[in-house]
């Protein structure tokens, strides 16, 4: 890798901000170590300072120039490339997360829905007892020596099918003493069937709780319709309020999906943080580029700048509300994972499976219903290890348009269904999602630098 691509660099929010892709170090720097970085690894010292000495002191620039030497010296400048050789990803193939299709049917009909309005597909359908209970044990089997385990009850609606949801409850913390395990259990829903009594179930039961709503009234009645056709906002928005006025200080989030129509996505997130909602998430829709709402790349520009004017107003808020979280503004500096795990993302098709209704394996919730993408079943294992082994290569290593990219080990590479949706190719990334992602990370960068 060239050196000029080991780092990379931008100005944004008031700071001048450095990034070292492989040693992962940020630093906020004068605006003199700025622009000498444009030539430090082409030029020497003497030929540096006839460049900058109209704009800067020379005693200035050789102080620079010593702090960026010693820098390099240190490794948080322009470290080398990794060696990929020894990598390897979950070679004892644990399984430490699951997505469970409790309900293949939906009571809304969203335009985007790449679930095909709930079906995935097929026939609208039910998961049973005996699949889901076999679901949790294949979780237990197959994850190892790892104790957390998190297991999402997902649909379509998995209001649908709550009673279905509160026996698969019991019967996980039943079997937990059994295998030394501990579920983590999350729900999706899109709040049509809550009430008084789900909303302090899930309130008890559920670790995390992702509310799915896309903003704005007119935003989210013109997607997110009912199956009579009308809008589901003043339906589900009390009903929202009510489970996280009771929730307390346990996770939750609210989930709303930005399109063609609403490129001004961050009224929508203001929207919902001014309506009492603090743990925000806005995504983009993926969809083909023929549909009227899609993202297509004459929005790019759009949607970035978007993304930088929300940024300033984000800083404005968390310095009086620390509380405000932003889903695509969190970012660890402190590089958490191992390098593996980050050159790889989710693990999906790995480390995370979803469960058909009828007990199928499939590497995430958006490959359901893709014939080829089906690893196996919960009942007789994983049978089709071909693929499984495919998506445990699909790190960032392995896609050539990922080797040169400053910001590969923060988005490992994107999302594997999005790649595969517009490209066919799971180790060919969405090139919008690429754009969108390295604008979030610088934006989430300067706002800490900020803060």
């Amino acid at each position: 890798m060239e050196a000029r691509n080991r780092i990379h660099k931008f100005y944004l929010n008031d700071r001048y901000i450095v990034l070292d892709v492989y040693s992962g170090a940020v630093h906020v720097v004068d605006r003199i170590v700025y622009d000498i970085l444009d030539y430090y690894k082409d030029y020497s010292l003497e030929e540096i300072v006839e460049k900058l000495e109209e704009k800067y002191e020379v005693s200035q620039i050789k102080e620079a120039y010593d702090e960026i030497s010693t820098l390099e010296r240190e490794g948080l400048l322009y470290s080398e490339d990794i060696d990929t050789k020894n990598i390897r990803y979950n070679s004892d193939n644990v399984i430490k997360a699951m997505c469970l299709h409790v309900a293949h049917d939906c009571n809304l009909r969203c335009k985007y829905c790449f679930a095909s309005q709930g079906d995935f597909k097929g026939e609208r359908s039910l998961m049973s007892l005996e699949v889901g209970k076999r679901a949790l044990e294949f979780l237990c089997e197959n994850s190892g020596k790892r104790r957390n385990l998190e297991v999402d009850f997902f649909g379509g609606e998995p209001l649908m099918n709550f009673d279905l949801v509160k026996e698969l409850v019991n019967y996980g913390r039943e079997i937990e003493k059994k295998y030394n395990k501990h579920f983590r259990f999350t729900i999706t829903t899109n709040g049509v069937l809550l009430d008084d009594e789900k909303i302090n179930y899930i309130n008890e039961n559920m670790d995390n709780v992702v509310l799915s709503l896309d903003g704005r009234k007119d935003v989210n009645d013109n997607m997110r319709k009912t199956v009579t056709g009308k809008g589901s906002y003043d339906v589900i928005v009390p009903k929202f309020k009510e489970l996280v006025k009771k929730r307390g200080d346990k996770d939750y989030y609210i989930r709303g999906t930005f399109t063609s129509y609403n490129l001004d996505f961050s009224e929508d997130v203001l929207h919902f943080y001014n309506e009492g909602f603090k743990k925000i998430s806005i995504e983009p829709v993926v969809t083909s580029p023929e549909n009227d709402y899609a993202l297509r790349e004459e929005h790019i520009e759009k949607i970035l700048s978007e993304y930088e004017k929300f940024s300033k107003e984000y800083i404005d808020i968390k310095k009086k509300d620390k509380d405000f979280l932003f889903f695509h503004f969190m970012i660890d500096l402190n590089q958490g994972p191992c390098l593996a795990k980050r050159s790889i993302g989710c693990g999906a098709g790995s480390e995370y499976v979803a469960v058909t209704p009828e007990g199928d394996l499939y590497p995430c919730h958006q490959f359901v219903g893709e014939e080829e993408f089906k690893l196996g079943d919960v009942f007789s294992g994983i049978s089709n290890t071909e693929k499984r082994d495919e998506f445990k290569k699909a790190n960032v290593f392995a896609k050539d348009e990922c080797g040169s990219c400053w910001a590969k080990f923060y988005c490992s590479g994107g999302c594997h269904a999005n790649a595969y949706n517009t490209n066919r190719d799971i180790l060919r990334p969405y090139k919008i999602g690429c754009e969108m992602e390295k604008k979030r990370i610088e934006c989430a960068i300067s706002i800490l630098a900020n803060l």
